[in-house]
């Protein structure tokens, strides 16, 4: 038995809640990470895993075996990457998962200034807005916003996003131009809805003391940010947005902010991480760079 191996089989287990899992981030079988657990507790005389037909469960002794096994192999990453001449150039694949919209407007046009920097790193780019399984499918790091309720994850802010509301002319020409939150209401006018917030416009707005949380009609609902923005700039609805997306669409006219005397609160947007798994080298340079291109 390979001891590396059978402590990386373990830890992958764990992180992933399946042998199946497990054996497809680290391109082997199943069967052959279920003999390396299997061999690893024989070595070690103790039971690190309960297996039923549903899922894995580690046991108090796996826990602690966990603990320690996955910080000695982030260090042995870190060692290998400390020799003379890797220091200046960490390497290997990154698997991080972002928001749509912020990979085409944000990060990939920077990422030349990144691959500069670091060209041995090889990022595996996840662009979308769905929910993903940061351990399941073994992602090193997430963008997000919104709040994080996820206990399992540790967080850094990046920024809070000022948000509008903004509709395309011809959205306007054809159902008017609405003077209050509340017109929204009115069954003449309709809103883009993002599946994660409902029906309506998620965030409640503020003026004088006065709020309103809009629950709109809506034609289309999608779970896609560049969709949902495609969907307000052909005209489908009225829609809110981060000042990043909106920007370049106002200043062409394509878009047209709406109650601009209401307020509403930023959209805080983080990145985030496994709060069990010791960071590497490599997600720690990139998550650095996302905070000082953010900042």
């Amino acid at each position: 038995m390979d001891r590396f191996d059978a402590m990386k089989a373990f830890v992958r287990v764990v992180e992933a809640g399946s042998f199946t899992k497990a054996a497809e981030t680290l391109h082997v079988s199943r069967t052959t990470v279920t003999q390396l657990v299997q061999q690893l507790e024989a070595r070690l005389r103790v039971k690190l895993l309960n297996r039923t037909t549903r899922r894995v469960n580690v046991t108090a002794d796996g826990a602690a075996y966990y603990e320690r096994a996955s910080a000695l192999l982030a260090e042995f990453e870190d060692l290998e990457a400390g020799l003379p001449g890797a220091a200046a150039a960490p390497a290997g694949t990154l698997r991080v998962d972002v928001p749509s919209p912020f990979a085409a407007l944000v990060l990939v046009p920077a990422l030349p200034r990144f691959h500069e920097r670091y060209p041995d790193i090889v990022l595996d780019l996840g662009a979308s807005d769905r929910k993903v399984d940061i351990i399941g499918e073994n992602v090193d790091c997430v963008i997000r916003g919104g709040e994080l309720t996820d206990g399992s994850l540790a967080a850094r802010r990046l920024a809070d996003l000022e948000l509008g509301v903004y509709a395309a002319p011809s959205y306007l020409g054809r159902a008017g131009t609405p003077e209050h939150p509340e017109a929204l209401h009115d069954s003449g006018h309709r809103i883009v809805a993002f599946r994660w917030s409902g029906s309506g416009l998620p965030y409640e707005m503020r003026r004088d003391g006065a709020s309103v949380k809009v629950a709109g009609k809506h034609v289309l609902r999608t779970d896609d940010g560049n969709a949902y923005l495609a969907a307000g700039l052909a005209g489908l609805g009225i829609l809110w947005l981060p000042d990043y997306m909106a920007r370049p669409h106002v200043a062409s006219g394509a878009l047209v902010p709406l109650f601009t005397d209401w307020r509403i609160d930023p959209m805080p947007m983080w990145i985030a991480y496994p709060s069990n798994r010791h960071l590497s080298r490599k997600v720690r340079l990139f998550i650095d760079w996302v905070v000082e291109l953010m900042a």
